[in-house]
């Protein structure tokens, strides 16, 4: 919980005042409602690179938010402490020594009823599996039925294969990560040089800042009648999108097994409508 006397800061806000006041243009239906989890050692960029598209939308469409943990109260970037490497004897890397908080403003226990599901990654989510934590894919799990979409970005592809829902389906993840993500779900077919896949209406992107050229697209679907409020969207907050999904450059950079060595490293991206 939020301790008592205690206020804020501006970018803990942010979610709170969207899910309170939702989008600003005219209301024709109702609110589309995205929820997007949260744990300690969430990927920041993976939240926050998403969040900025929706944020940024919602000024002409209807849009309510919810940002969903294990219980209500700030949530940190800083991952939990790891279990000691049974090799090495050491701890895993921590991840970054600045930490960002955000405000959960539901449990899972409480969440409201969802049209949209983003999941992030990080150093947190296998904190969550050394724990035995499940909270996460079962919350997955549960919601998934009554979901219009899924989306993951980053390691957020491990929960969403942990859950169960990928199964018989195609996915990517992130790059760096890949020889431990694959590890993960029965009878995913793991695309090694997808910038981001799209299976049904489970979309999962590449690492961090592939969740920005995902939601991007994903917006592109949601909004096909809009594409001209889209296009005015992400070029006002000067984002140009890598907009092929079957090409992640970095495939090339990790040296992801499988994928393309040949593939171009340039011209991936401009600006959304050019």
């Amino acid at each position: 919980m939020v301790p008592k006397g205690f206020f804020p800061r501006a970018c803990t806000l942010l979610p709170l005042l969207m899910a309170t006041i939702g989008a600003q243009g005219t209301k024709t239906n109702a609110p589309t409602s995205i929820g997007i989890v949260v744990f300690p050692g969430y990927e920041p960029l993976d939240i926050w690179g998403p969040l900025e598209l929706f944020s940024s939308i919602s000024r002409t469409k209807d849009i309510e938010l919810s940002i969903i943990g294990h219980e209500i109260g700030l949530v940190t970037t800083k991952p939990p402490p790891r279990a000691v490497d049974p090799v090495t004897g050491l701890p895993p890397p921590t991840g970054a020594r600045v930490a960002t908080q955000i405000l959960a403003t539901h449990s899972f226990a409480n969440a409201p009823p969802l049209d949209i599901l983003l999941i992030p990654g990080g150093l947190g989510n296998r904190v969550l599996e050394e724990r035995n934590d499940t909270g996460v894919e079962d919350f997955i799990a549960a919601r998934y039925p009554q979901l219009k979409y899924l989306l993951s970005v980053c390691t957020g592809a491990v929960s969403i294969a942990n859950s169960g829902v990928l199964k018989g389906k195609k996915a990517t993840s992130n790059k760096a990560s890949w020889k431990w993500v694959v590890t993960h779900g029965k009878n995913v077919t793991w695309v090694p040089s997808a910038r981001w896949v799209v299976d049904g209406n489970i979309w999962t992107s590449s690492g961090v800042a592939a969740g920005m050229d995902m939601v991007y697209a994903f917006l592109s679907h949601y909004y096909s009648n809009d594409m001209a409020a889209v296009n005015e969207m992400i070029n006002l907050i000067e984002y140009a999108p890598h907009e092929d999904p079957h090409w992640d450059p970095f495939a090339i950079v990790h040296k992801v097994p499988g994928a393309d060595p040949n593939g171009s490293l340039v011209d991936c991206v401009k600006p959304g409508g050019y």
